[in-house]
Formats: structure tokens, C-alpha cells, sequence
């Protein structure tokens, strides 16, 4: 998919909050994204793919978390 064809998809599903991760990425604004290996930033796992996919080309690193390493964060917060 084509960048515009990722945001038309995004816009036409209403999902604000991915293209306004977009849009930071484009301004540099976002350098890391985590996400939960076994959730991913969406469910449509096709658009997904290719946000994680756009989101890297433009320079974001994508830190894989497991549900492990998610669960041992919340309990450091809680400290």
C-alpha cells in the first residue's frame, strides 16, 4: 500500500489517533513506538502491517514488548 492509501484506509475507519502518529513521525516528532508483540497497533492485521511498515520508514524504531516484559512495567509503576 501506498502512504495515501494507508491514511485514506485510516481516515475512512476514523482512526485519528494512528494518522496523528503518522503525522508526528513526518515531523520527527516520534523516534520510538512500543507495542505489545501479541497486539500490534491494530486490528486489522494488513493495515497494521503496513503502519508498523510506514511508521519505520520514516525513521520510528518499534520496540517489541511480550506480555512479560508489559506486566513487569506496570509493576514498576507501581512502586
Amino acid at each position: 500500500m501506498t502512504k495515501a492509501e494507508i491514511l485514506a484506509a485510516l481516515k475512512q475507519k476514523r482512526m485519528d489517533e494512528i494518522i496523528e502518529l503518522i503525522e508526528d513521525a513526518e515531523k520527527g516528532d516520534l523516534e520510538e513506538l512500543e507495542l505489545v508483540e501479541s497486539l500490534g497497533l491494530l486490528y486489522d492485521e494488513e493495515l497494521n502491517r503496513e503502519v508498523i511498515s510506514l511508521l519505520e520508514s520514516l525513521g520510528v524504531t518499534i520496540i517489541w514488548l511480550t506480555g512479560d516484559e508489559e506486566e513487569e512495567e506496570g509493576e514498576e509503576d507501581e512502586d
